[in-house]
């Protein structure tokens, strides 16, 4: 008996061994990492046939305004790739992503460009593609960090790996905050001209897209001298732009 309790006890000192809890811990990292990745892929290709019902900036944003007083706000309305007017889709790859079409999700170019303006001191406008500004609003929240943009840029491959180009462009005209609890073209188009996303003009697009960089702040009916200015140049090389077929 003695014998028999003197090689339990070695046993357990076995498993209680530095070795042994590497291996645990290694065996739960591997199944975290394996779940991770199962439910982001299944997220991706879930939304690439059925389209977001909210985003978390939607919600956070209309928890502000219930803090602030205001009413409880989400304006949406989804219309499909194909109802949007050309006028938007082509305002916004020359206001946003001028290569769009081009790119794997990231512009280097634009990139370095922001970063060397951030190590001068400038202010910034970014470098993030339309694909990186889905995934940042469709699958994360709002901030600046490094997890956050690792996370970001994880979201851009999966969404460039199994959407079409046509299909991120359409999330991103239905989804992007475009005004005070406003998001997505067909709002936008409703809140500021009283009219259908389908049938803007080149003007009424690019103002649109103008007020993007800051959207609580601007108002495309109201435009500054910045904003139309900005409007004015994406009515200029609209043409020129080529839009998912």
């Amino acid at each position: 008996m003695a014998i028999q309790r003197a090689a339990t006890t070695k046993n357990r000192k076995k498993k209680n061994t530095p070795a042994s809890w590497k291996r645990k811990v290694g065996i739960w990292i591997a199944r975290i990492v394996f779940i991770f990745f199962g439910f982001t892929l299944f997220w991706v290709l879930l939304l690439k046939v059925m389209n977001p019902p909210v985003t978390y900036l939607q919600l956070l944003r209309a928890f502000e305004r219930k803090t602030d007083g205001k009413e409880w706000k989400i304006e949406k309305s989804w219309l499909n790739y194909d109802e949007l007017s050309d006028n938007l889709k082509r305002a916004a790859i020359g206001g946003e992503d001028a290569t769009f079409l081009d790119h794997n999700g990231f512009d280097t170019k634009a990139i370095m460009e922001a970063f060397k303006k951030n190590q001068d001191g400038k202010k910034l406008r970014g470098g993030s593609t339309i694909s990186q500004q889905v995934a940042k609003n469709v699958f994360l929240w709002p901030g600046r960090s490094w997890v956050r943009k690792g996370l970001e840029s994880y979201f851009t491959v999966l969404i460039e790996l199994f959407w079409s180009k046509k299909r991120i462009l359409e999330i991103y005209l239905n989804v992007i905050e475009m005004g005070q609890g406003v998001y997505g073209a067909e709002a936008a188009s409703q809140y500021y001209y009283h009219k259908s996303a389908k049938s803007l003009s080149k003007k009424e697009a690019a103002l649109i897209i103008a007020i993007l960089p800051s959207p609580q702040k601007w108002d495309a009916r109201r435009p500054s001298t910045y904003v139309n200015s900005r409007a004015n140049n994406i009515v200029r090389y609209m043409n020129y732009y080529r839009i998912p077929e």
